[in-house]
């Protein structure tokens, strides 16, 4: 168990299913005062869906903690967060049914991670993924939960196990030092073997180009931020 540190602490979880369905992992991450990743924990799931592995982190992450502590949990997960925190008391009033009548999905772990809300005082905040200086909670955990998810073996602090490397889906970094000059040296940066991967963006958002891109379109990073990978191009000519 997570022992006291302060009034309030602040945790991030995720998972991750390469396939969803598919490998699956979760992790969660719990900081210190000044919210630098300190103690967390991953683990595999085998074959599950990405929502059964955003729920099983934040089950693991509320079972890991001292239920008198107040928390902020740092989510990139839309679905677990309104789950628990919009829908939940209509699928109770409604006898774990939807209001289409149907049962509700993953009930088994909701039902659980609203035993171990019961009474503590929990706030969640959404935090957007795979961000450009995004949050710094949400990126640790993500990949744990990714190395999770891959691997399929159990990792933490409490192992001893070293910080989680980046996600295999994480474009390469770009050099610190970066050519000066016109467009035929920017060009050479963008194209051929060297160049950045692009991902699926896994929420909607907007490009610097002022147009927005829709969760599942390729997006690749701009140096501002993430967007349209023809966007990317033109940002770096």
């Amino acid at each position: 168990m997570i022992e006291r540190m302060r009034e309030r602490v602040v945790a991030a979880c995720d998972g991750a299913s390469k396939g969803n369905p598919g490998p699956a992992g979760w992790a969660w991450v719990v900081a210190d005062a000044s919210e630098t990743p300190q103690r967390w924990e991953a683990g595999p799931l085998g074959k599950a869906t990405n929502n059964v592995a955003e729920l099983t982190a934040l089950e693991r992450l509320l079972a890991a903690t001292e239920p008198d502590v107040p928390l902020e949990i740092r989510m990139d997960s839309q679905y677990a967060m309104k789950a628990v925190t919009t829908w939940l008391p209509g699928w109770k009033r409604n006898g774990w049914k939807t209001s289409a009548g149907k049962p509700v999905a993953n009930q088994d772990l909701v039902v659980r991670i609203d035993e171990l809300l019961d009474g503590r005082s929990v706030e969640f905040r959404y935090v957007p993924a795979h961000q450009v200086d995004g949050d710094r909670l949400n990126d640790f955990a993500d990949r744990a939960a990714s190395q999770a998810a891959t691997v399929q073996e159990a990792a933490g602090s409490g192992l001893g196990s070293p910080e989680p490397p980046p996600a295999p889906d994480t474009p390469a970094k770009a050099p610190r030092s970066r050519p000066r000059g016109g467009a035929a040296r920017g060009a050479r940066t963008t194209g051929g073997k060297g160049s950045p991967r692009t991902i699926k963006a896994k929420f909607p958002g907007r490009c610097l180009c002022g147009r927005s891109y829709a969760a599942g379109e390729p997006i690749a990073k701009n140096d501002s931020g993430w967007g349209h990978p023809e966007c990317r191009t033109g940002a770096t000519v």
